[in-house]
């Protein structure tokens, strides 16, 4: 049984053995152009129902959402700012789902409150970096701030389960 404790303590997922998992949905790009890549479990398994506000995939949304985000950013030897920027927005994006992943793994309530602090942390400075790169495109503005919403939703929904 997955650990639902941190999303709504009413709300329980339904048992369901660990070799019964979600679909997962693949589609590969090959070089004539079709559909990119695609990884995605479903979240309509028989005997387990999801919360609707998964955070875990609410997570790996903000990551994918942040990765096609940094792909607009011009980058090369005509914007060398924006390459550390694509560096690190695109670390500290995909670090906020993976930190919530090992929270909800972890052990002991000290081991919980330390990685969620790393999400909490890490959507700070995913922020601070989609900032840096609207300041540099200001053509991204309006993309970048949705992202930066986003970005503070997460930060105020770690930040109770941090000091619990």
């Amino acid at each position: 049984m997955r650990n639902t404790k941190h999303q709504d303590p009413k709300t329980k997922e339904t048992p369901s053995p660990k070799h019964q998992r979600a679909s997962v949905v693949y589609s590969v790009s090959d070089s004539s152009g079709s559909a990119p890549w695609e990884l995605n479990e479903g979240s309509e398994v028989p005997g387990r129902t999801l919360h609707p506000f998964d955070l875990e995939e609410r997570t790996a949304r903000f990551g994918e959402r942040i990765i096609r985000f940094i792909k607009k950013i011009p980058r090369g030897p005509q914007h060398p700012e924006n390459n550390r920027l694509v560096d690190q927005l695109v670390g500290a994006g995909t670090s906020v789902g993976a930190n919530y992943c090992e929270a909800n793994d972890s052990f002991s309530k000290k081991d919980f409150k330390f990685a969620i602090k790393r999400c909490i942390k890490e959507a700070k400075e995913t922020r601070f970096f989609l900032r840096m790169a609207s300041a540099s495109e200001p053509s991204l503005t309006d993309e970048a701030r949705e992202l930066y919403r986003e970005g503070t939703e997460l930060v105020r929904i770690f930040a109770p389960m941090h000091s619990k």
